[in-house]
């Protein structure tokens, strides 16, 4: 079954260096956890939430395809370790931060409509969308049992409900954006987008870093300065991929190049370029969506690009002052560092 072959995947750890080898890792270390989580579930359920992780297909036959880089989980493993505790001390928060962040993939892929994830058929397009929505609040539900079953599962749990509730803030942004017009005093404002991706994007991110501190006995400070690390890290890394999604090599993104401005998505080189002097002509030729070339030309005549690179390049600064603020063990910082900035300063 793939749940069980999940379990056996990788005993021996990888050489520690670069970003690579550290989530390949903490994948390691949590990945027998995981599948020991999953294999709780409903049969049915949880050979959904195993074909959302990439371990089965449609049926159960074992599979080999990608389940992410587990970023998440990594932030866990690292937070208990940059917290002076052993890095299984961050398990059970990588594995309810893994679970919660497919729960949210797997409702988002619904709300959104996205047909595919990760090269493959989303899971409410191999299964149904009933069932989908099931699977995902199968995946909440567990996540919480897991936190509640740790010594200190209060407080884990309560971080973990923070930043719940800042995600769906996040999502209901992103979807009342759409809806909003491109000019005007209605339009989405750069200030809104970076709330907007703090909640989405950087929330988890941070609860992940902050929840492995928690369960390896850090002092509340510590937590927080690991929160606010995931929460920059989450705008910055939002930002990187808003500029990949327009420039971007289709080779390394897997995405048409020009493809956020096909879908005519509010991104933040787009707020940026149409609150400037040539946001009337960009609004329309977005309007228009028949010319996307013409109108990533126009947001970089605007400087939006380079905008947005330097609103990246902020927030990178604001992670370093937060790791600067607490005492960290020295190697799980440096691993910590050599990560975010692999997340970060991708191919743009």
């Amino acid at each position: 079954m793939a749940v069980e072959a999940a379990r056996r995947v990788g005993d021996a750890p990888a050489p520690l260096g670069d970003p690579h080898q550290i989530l390949h890792r903490c994948r390691t270390l949590v990945r027998p956890a995981l599948a020991e989580a999953v294999g709780r579930l409903h049969p049915w359920v949880g050979e959904m939430a195993a074909y959302s992780f990439g371990w089965c297909e449609v049926g159960g036959a074992p599979a080999v395809a990608s389940g992410g880089k587990g970023v998440r989980q990594a932030l866990a493993v690292l937070g208990a370790e940059a917290a002076g505790a052993s890095g299984r001390d961050g398990v059970a928060a990588a594995v309810a931060v893994e679970l919660v962040h497919a729960f949210s993939l797997l409702h988002d892929d619904i709300m959104d409509g996205d047909a595919d994830r990760r090269r493959r058929p989303a899971v409410w397009k191999a299964y149904g969308t009933g069932p989908a929505v099931l699977a995902g609040d199968a995946l909440f539900a567990l996540a919480v049992e897991t936190l509640a079953a740790q010594p200190g599962g209060a407080a884990a749990v309560r971080t973990l409900s923070v930043a719940l509730g800042d995600l769906v803030r996040g999502q209901a942004d992103d979807l009342l954006f759409a809806e909003r017009p491109w000019t005007g005093p209605e339009r989405v404002r750069p200030d809104e987008y970076r709330t907007m991706a703090e909640h989405k994007t950087g929330s988890l991110l941070g609860c992940a870093a902050a929840l492995g501190a928690v369960l390896g006995g850090a002092a509340p400070e510590t937590a927080a300065a690991l929160d606010r690390v995931g929460r920059h890290l989450g705008i910055a890394f939002q930002i990187v991929d808003d500029v990949l999604g327009i420039w971007g090599d289709p080779q390394v993104t897997g995405k048409p190049v020009h493809g956020d401005l096909r879908e005519r998505k509010k991104t933040f080189p787009v707020l940026v370029a149409l609150g400037s002097a040539h946001g009337d002509r960009l609004a329309a030729l977005l309007e228009a969506g028949d010319d996307p070339g013409a109108a990533a030309e126009l947001i970089e005549r605007a400087g939006a690009r380079a905008a947005a690179m330097a609103e990246a390049r902020r927030h990178l600064a604001a992670v370093e002052t937060a790791l600067a603020g607490v005492p960290l063990e020295a190697r799980a910082l440096g691993e910590l560092r050599s990560l975010l900035g692999f997340l970060v300063r991708r191919d743009v």
